[in-house]
């Protein structure tokens, strides 16, 4: 079974409840459970922290066996070079994820240390982000 991880960054625990008229009204695991049943033969594993060091030690567990990893840093994108070199160092692809646009944002949302280090980055098409990137991921092989 093909193995795809779904990382989520700081304050993505609140979606549902945080900022709806920019991040939506759905909690995340309600989407999953979507996501889940529209790919029953793939394993989607989900994983979510407010702090950057779990998110890499989950990086380094998992960049080397997936088949690809789903990340949405949140606020680390645009601070943590930390983050960034664990994506670089471990060998599954991994896509960007953003569910708001933030070329549309704060000037300092415009620019992420992750996307050089990302096979790619979906951005402000809502948590159907994650559906596409799971989708680019699976055809990738």
């Amino acid at each position: 079974m093909k193995k795809i991880v779904i990382i989520n960054g700081p304050n993505l625990n609140l979606l549902g409840r945080r900022e709806p008229q920019v991040y939506g009204s759905v909690r995340f695991e309600d989407y999953l459970s979507g996501l889940r049943a529209d790919y029953p033969d793939v394993e989607l594993d989900y994983f979510q922290s407010n702090a950057e060091g779990l998110l890499i030690d989950r990086l380094h567990a998992d960049g080397f066996g997936a088949q690809g990893i789903v990340l949405n840093a949140g606020g680390y994108s645009h601070t943590s070079v930390a983050l960034r070199d664990a994506v670089a160092a471990i060998e599954a692809p991994v896509v960007e994820v953003h569910i708001s646009n933030i070329f549309a944002r704060e000037e300092y949302r415009h620019h992420s240390l992750l996307s050089d280090a990302c096979v790619g980055m979906v951005c402000g098409l809502g948590m159907e982000g994650y559906r596409y990137a799971v989708d680019y991921l699976l055809r990738r092989g």
